[in-house]
């Protein structure tokens, strides 16, 4: 095994670790403020992508085409929050239903083809997989370190703010939350679109990176956007205390997730075999504070 090799796959790693950070972002939203489980973010995955590169293919300017990307996954997340709140379905099942119709609604915006490219020579990309070794505005880690940075800190503020905090409440405690006259559905819808449209903003993003979009890019995302949860949550949870840098953490989670899956297939994994290890990566951080519990527990009876 070349050290070369895996060295020269690490910027590719931390570039695509910085695209899936924004959309762990958007999962964190739901999952830790919130307190739901969305899998909405499997189709909206695609959504945005699909979007952004159809409106760019058809000659529109592409900051115009992520800014409808980013509203495209905000109506992902408005249907899935009208599943819930006025059709009293639960989250989880919610976010399978808009899951699956976003499959076909994803294939009917790419004009009912499984995949669509787009060409960094002909078209302004704002990010390119061909830049990620070169020492310049246009590397792709330094554009997506640039978003991000924006993302958390329109999101710091939001969440500063009197609506904000009410998402924030509803999500700690919803009972509590109604008792204060917060309208805990409208909170719920709102935090389904924000995190949905933070998803499909990285969606575009990643489909610029790679050149293309695919009806199946979001397949597993939501394992990813958890393992890059969990892992800031195990990792740096007792250190970022401010919501700014937990939402920093989440994207080092996920640039360390995609350095963890880089090194593995250095080491000779078969490519089918990487949603196993995916989903083996979540559940043992997952478990990492379970067993701490236990042990401090052990050391507390004897």
């Amino acid at each position: 095994m070349n050290l070369t090799s895996l060295l020269n796959s690490l910027p590719g790693a931390v570039a695509q670790g910085l695209i899936w950070g924004i959309m762990a972002i958007g999962v964190y939203i739901t999952y830790k403020v919130l307190d739901l489980a969305d899998l909405t973010v499997d189709g909206s995955m695609a959504t945005g992508g699909a979007v952004c590169v159809m409106l760019m293919l058809n000659g529109c300017n592409v900051w115009l085409a992520l800014a409808c990307a980013v509203l495209a996954g905000m109506l992902a997340g408005l249907m899935t929050g009208i599943f819930h709140t006025a059709m009293g379905i639960p989250p989880i099942l919610s976010g399978i239903l808009t899951q699956l119709s976003l499959y076909s609604i994803n294939l009917a915006i790419m004009g009912f083809k499984a995949n669509q490219g787009i060409n960094v020579t002909k078209y302004a990309l704002i990010v390119s997989q061909r830049n990620v070794r070169e020492l310049s505005l246009s590397n792709p880690i330094l554009t997506s370190l640039v978003v991000l940075a924006l993302v958390i800190a329109v999101l710091y503020w939001f969440f500063g703010t009197e609506l904000g905090s009410s998402l924030r409440a509803t999500g700690a405690n919803a009972a509590m939350s109604r008792a204060q006259g917060i309208n805990t559905n409208v909170c719920k819808i709102l935090g389904l679109m924000i995190s949905n449209g933070i998803v499909a903003l990285s969606s575009a993003m990643l489909s610029h990176y790679q050149g293309f979009v695919d009806v199946n890019m979001g397949r597993g995302a939501i394992v990813i956007g958890l393992a890059a949860v969990i892992i800031s949550d195990v990792l740096f949870g007792k250190l970022f205390r401010n919501f700014a840098l937990k939402l920093a953490g989440v994207a080092i989670g996920a640039v360390i997730y995609y350095i963890v899956i880089q090194i593995v297939l250095w080491l000779g994994l078969n490519t089918n075999l990487l949603k196993l290890l995916s989903a083996l990566i979540v559940a043992v951080f997952l478990a990492v504070p379970y067993w701490k519990g236990n042990r401090k527990g052990g050391r507390g009876h004897a």
